[in-house]
């Protein structure tokens, strides 16, 4: 055999040893997660089956009491000991659960059980936010759920319930289910939030759908996120040509998980019914031009300030492309002359002492 031919057969063996070790550490870090979870689980449900667990300075005694006898381990503070009590009484409170729709098994010990082996499957400190901010089983299962098929970071987790994606997911005014095919029209729907939030963006009074437009690609990072899972950017003012007269999409991406292009429309005002016919015009060019058989079809999404729900929903009534309609938010700066008509802080602080005197 060669030195060449011995050295590329083996930086290949090579090569799948490493991947090896890879997937190895990989399986090795979540089976120590599970055992953790698993053990503060138990850990919390002990703790609140004892009487003495109330008892004032009961934590804070144990807490010393582990931690002597285990040095070399964490996790026995008095604000963990505290987490692990939350944790386990969180998902046994029967005030705080909820059916779940996407769990199998209705009965309570069906659910919990369910609940615990999906916790396991992410990290402490992703369970201690979604349990010490969510107000109901439900919406931890969605955040656990979420998590765990985005791979959220505990960042991106911390920023998504802040913004209460919870309550905005899959609330947005559609049509799918009378022009999508289903499962698709259940997963467009999901796809889907009400309103979205860009607060990634700051922008002072005026400005135009075009300046909109050119900040969400400026952050198209922290756009897509917002978005959803998903979605692929593909150009803003996309050029169409019908008959012949130009016409320019405002943003065109591909969602790879409901294999179709998106058209999304922003209107920075309140939605009126013509928006619905306009987009409905562009979702048919771009079926037209652009889809192939392989896609399904095309999905429009219109972004606006404001809107009337009955008047949004009547005006999808009869349209016959599949669309829905959000509002969006942005973070306003106040214009220079207007802060500088504002009291400063100082200044509020002397009219106050002046009440006070």
């Amino acid at each position: 055999m060669s030195s060449l031919s011995f050295q590329n057969d083996y930086s290949n063996w090579l090569k799948e040893v490493k991947d090896r070790i890879r997937n190895a550490r990989v399986k090795v870090a979540l089976s120590a997660n599970q055992e953790l979870i698993s053990f503060y689980w138990d850990l919390g449900k002990m703790i609140s089956e004892t009487k003495a667990a109330y008892g004032s300075g009961f934590l804070e005694q144990l807490s010393k009491d582990l931690s002597n006898e285990f040095p070399d381990m964490k996790g026995f503070s008095y604000r963990n000991l505290a987490m692990c009590r939350q944790f386990y009484q969180f998902y046994t409170n029967t005030n705080l659960q909820q059916p779940v729709a996407d769990l199998q098994n209705s009965d309570l010990q069906s659910y919990q059980e369910e609940l615990q082996q999906l916790v396991k499957q992410i990290p402490w400190g992703h369970n201690t936010l979604i349990f010490s901010k969510s107000k109901s089983n439900n919406e931890a299962h969605f955040y656990v759920h979420q998590t765990i098929e985005n791979g959220w970071s505990r960042d991106v987790l911390a920023l998504q319930i802040k913004s209460n994606l919870f309550e905005r997911q899959g609330k947005a005014i559609n049509n799918f289910h009378q022009t999508l095919p289903e499962p698709q029209s259940d997963l467009a729907t999901q796809t889907l939030k009400d309103p979205y939030i860009f607060d990634f963006m700051t922008m002072t009074k005026p400005y135009h759908e075009k300046d909109i437009e050119s900040q969400l690609i400026n952050h198209i990072t922290k756009f897509l996120l917002e978005l959803g899972k998903g979605f692929a950017y593909i150009g803003k003012q996309y050029h169409l040509q019908v008959g012949e007269t130009d016409y320019f999409i405002d943003l065109l991406f591909y969602h790879v998980k409901l294999k179709c292009y998106v058209v999304i429309e922003l209107k920075n005002t309140k939605f009126i019914p013509e928006y619905a016919g306009k987009l409905n015009f562009y979702l048919s060019a771009v079926d037209n031009m652009i889809k192939t058989e392989s896609d399904n079809p095309t999905i429009g999404i219109l972004l606006c300030r404001d809107k009337n729900n009955f008047e949004t929903e009547f005006a999808l009534r009869d349209i016959n492309k599949p669309m829905g309609v959000s509002e969006f938010q942005l973070t306003e700066i106040l214009p220079e002359e207007l802060k500088s008509s504002l009291p400063t802080i100082e200044e509020i602080e002397r009219e106050l002492g002046k009440t006070v005197d």
